[in-house]
């Protein structure tokens, strides 16, 4: 009877722990669940996720800066409620010889303050990416054998800031006119091949990251949360807008089009393309394997039209009018605001046309300069 009563005060718990993960927190911030110790957070500029756990808290990307508090508030009210929910499933389950030292120190002090944020990972080095890097790392902490982390005046370490190595050189080198970031705001641990693993589990699984070369900018990167079969795609993937190519900044067309089938490379449906692995998007609704296809599809259509017309020697003009992005433009365009379909017809043309090669002496360049 006991069990009973226990089995239904976890059904109880975890309607009450669904209704408020789902609930708009202070500030603006939405909290979704997504699986297993995995959580979106929307509403910081850009999607944030997270998974919170007995290690600690690892972040996907940190928002902007103006909304660091309130992405710190949304992150302590995920982790009350996991630690809810751990405290009745632990009641109901045999205590083991083989628990790890963190299972057993939570158990003894079930009053011990919220583990602090212990990884920041950036998939690019966009504002709304790293705008809170660095009052998310001051607040936490990274935890490291011996003494070395100690408390020497300024040098205590706060929270690891992973990226690839161009994301450092994109936020210390800005465009004229910007300033360059802080030096507790830049990544302390970078990666320059294909891809890079957590050296450990965190929360029970492995979190890879994966680089994109010429995708959105240079330096992005996705990160794949093993064990929940979650996907952080980061700018690559955006469900409510055209993808976003920084010419500026290395980003490209076919980048991109190379990311998104890297994405799905690694996602499983459930049953008949739909379900299964979780896709996090750099901005709107969480998708699957389903959702990234068809954005793949649309991108590559509207990558093969527009080169298309390079080929036939369209102006840029002459390609805006054609209007390549028509039958997609009600789901995904845009005449105002952060990117247009204007802006984006414009960068897919320029990272599709030739660049110029040099003159040989006393002659003309060869290729378009345009």
């Amino acid at each position: 009877m006991k069990k009973v009563v226990a089995m239904a005060a976890v059904v109880v718990l975890a309607t009450t722990v669904l209704h408020a993960q789902q609930a708009p927190a202070a500030g603006g911030i939405e909290v979704l669940h997504v699986r297993g110790n995995v959580y979106a957070l929307f509403g910081a500029g850009g999607n944030i996720v997270i998974s919170v756990g007995q290690d600690g808290v690892l972040m996907v990307d940190s928002g902007t800066v103006d909304k660091t508090d309130t992405v710190l508030a949304a992150i302590r009210q995920v982790q009350r409620l996991v630690d809810e929910r751990n405290d009745v499933l632990a009641s109901l389950q045999p205590k083991w010889g083989a628990e790890t030292r963190s299972t057993v120190i939570r158990d003894r002090d079930p009053d011990a303050p919220a583990k602090p944020v212990r990884y920041i990972i950036n998939t690019s080095a966009d504002p709304e990416h790293v705008g809170g890097n660095e009052k998310m790392s001051t607040s936490g902490r990274t935890f490291t054998g011996g003494n070395v982390a100690g408390d020497i005046r300024d040098a205590a370490q706060g929270a690891a800031i992973l990226a690839h190595e161009n994301v450092t050189t994109r936020m210390t080198e800005p465009p004229a006119g910007q300033p360059a970031a802080s030096t507790r705001a830049l990544p302390t641990d970078t990666y320059y091949v294909d891809t890079m693993k957590l050296s450990h589990f965190f929360n029970g699984e492995g979190v890879q990251l994966f680089n994109v070369p010429a995708g959105h900018t240079d330096g992005d990167s996705i990160v794949y949360f093993r064990g929940n079969d979650v996907i952080a795609a980061g700018d690559i993937f955006s469900n409510d807008t055209y993808p976003i190519i920084d010419i500026a900044r290395g980003g490209s067309i076919n980048g991109v089009v190379d990311g998104l089938n890297h994405i799905l490379d690694l996602t499983f449906a459930e049953f008949r393309s739909e379900g299964g692995t979780m896709v996090v998007p750099g901005h709107g609704r969480i998708g699957d394997s389903a959702d990234v296809a068809y954005y793949r599809d649309m991108v590559t259509m509207i990558r093969d039209r527009v080169q298309d017309m390079v080929k036939q020697g369209m102006t840029l003009d002459q390609v805006k009018a054609a209007k390549p992005t028509v039958d997609y433009d009600g789901r995904f365009g845009a005449t105002t605001g952060r990117w247009t379909t204007n802006q984006f017809i414009e960068a897919v043309y320029r990272s599709l046309v030739p660049k110029a090669t040099p003159a040989p002496a006393g002659g003309a360049p060869r290729g378009r300069t345009e």
